[in-house]
């Protein structure tokens, strides 16, 4: 019984090995900026780092981060506390450490054109308007590394103040439909570490 217990409160063993991907959410530090519409890549991330049992509070590469492995890969796992417009800077000062090519720099981040409950992976392309995605293309000077963009509804009507809806918290209902997407991040992480992007998109993407 001793043995089983001990077994249980056993420390993860260090990953070994070099770090192969950079695995990034975005949102802003804080504690009043905690569970808003902005900082779902955070949450995100701290989904997946609680899954692969890694805490992520390091503080390293103007962030907090930590890491662990995730489909036989060892991974990094940042978070930059830089605020959300400059999250490029965080990113590549951990790229150019590791010497970790784009196309192996995942981000999780918001997307207000998605409603609460849609996901939208994708292996590269524009900043579609978010302005963490814009600066780390801008910094890193490509756009070809993978994102999963998670769905925080749009604005209510068109003159609505796009900072306080971003910064606003989420009704009970799209938490909920929120949470279904969370819990489906560790899975989407372990398919686009083992290069399955495809299979990715296609049972994730809707």
């Amino acid at each position: 019984m001793f043995e089983k217990l001990r077994a249980l409160t056993r420390p993860t063993p260090a990953p070994a090995g070099p770090v192969e991907y950079l695995v990034v959410g975005l949102g802003n530090p804080g504690r009043e900026y905690e569970n808003t519409r902005h900082n779902v890549g955070f949450m995100a991330l701290d989904t997946i780092a609680a899954k692969a049992g890694v805490s992520v509070d390091r503080i390293k590469f103007k962030g907090l981060c930590g890491d662990g492995m995730v489909g036989g890969k060892r991974v990094l796992f940042l978070k930059p506390s830089t605020f959300m417009n400059l999250s490029g800077q965080s990113v590549t000062e951990a790229m150019q450490f590791y010497k970790i090519p784009p196309e192996r720099v995942i981000v999780f981040c918001d997307d207000i054109t998605l409603e609460p409950g849609r996901v939208r992976i994708r292996r590269k392309g524009s900043d579609g308007g978010h302005n963490g995605l814009k600066n780390i293309i801008y910094l890193m000077a490509k756009d070809t590394f993978p994102r999963v963009r998670i769905g925080v509804g749009q604005k209510p009507h068109p003159d609505y103040d796009l900072a306080r809806w971003v910064l606003g918290r989420f009704s009970p209902e799209d938490s909920k439909k929120l949470q279904t997407v969370l819990d489906e991040t560790p899975e989407i992480l372990r398919l686009l570490v083992e290069g399955k992007i495809d299979q990715a998109m296609n049972q994730y993407n809707r």
